[in-house]
């Protein structure tokens, strides 16, 4: 079930939202990021990632979340398990002003070869792939992207 624009703002303004983010990294080791086209966030490069919906599993949101932003349905078992992170946004997707967001992530990473030219271009208007040292020095590589690289990941 899909919430209603007014509906979502209070659910963004009352709760956390659950979501997965998933570090894609190639042979190189280098990690995939996309340059947000939406708020929170916006115009910052971040990893792939998507909110869980109100009954869906995990499971099914790690097949969606890979199919709407790689452009290739993956399973969670087709990759490793970091562990819980919490992003806190003075934004929300909907711009309104005095409401934050609250993420719990759920993050995974996965090794994948993809050209960056066969990417959905919904969330991210461009992809790129980064050497860690250089996205951990860009001041447009947002702080949470950062923050899996920054904790031995």
């Amino acid at each position: 079930m899909k919430l209603d624009r007014h509906a979502f703002i209070e659910v963004v303004k009352n709760t956390p939202l659950v979501s997965i983010d998933v570090i894609v990294r190639n042979i190189q080791n280098e990690v995939l990021l996309g340059l947000r086209n939406n708020e929170p966030a916006k115009n910052y490069w971040f990893v792939p990632g998507c909110r869980i919906c109100k009954n869906e599993r995990i499971a099914q949101a790690f097949r969606r979340l890979s199919l709407e932003e790689l452009g290739i349905e993956l399973t969670a078992q087709d990759s490793q398990f970091l562990g819980v992170f919490e992003h806190f946004y003075r934004e929300n997707f909907a711009c309104e002003t005095g409401i934050e967001t609250h993420y719990v992530v759920l993050a995974y990473e996965i090794r994948l070869n993809r050209s960056l030219c066969d990417l959905p271009k919904d969330q991210h208007s461009h992809f790129r792939w980064w050497p860690v040292d250089n996205l951990l020095q860009a001041q447009d590589v947002h702080p949470y992207t950062k923050a899996y690289f920054q904790h031995s990941v």
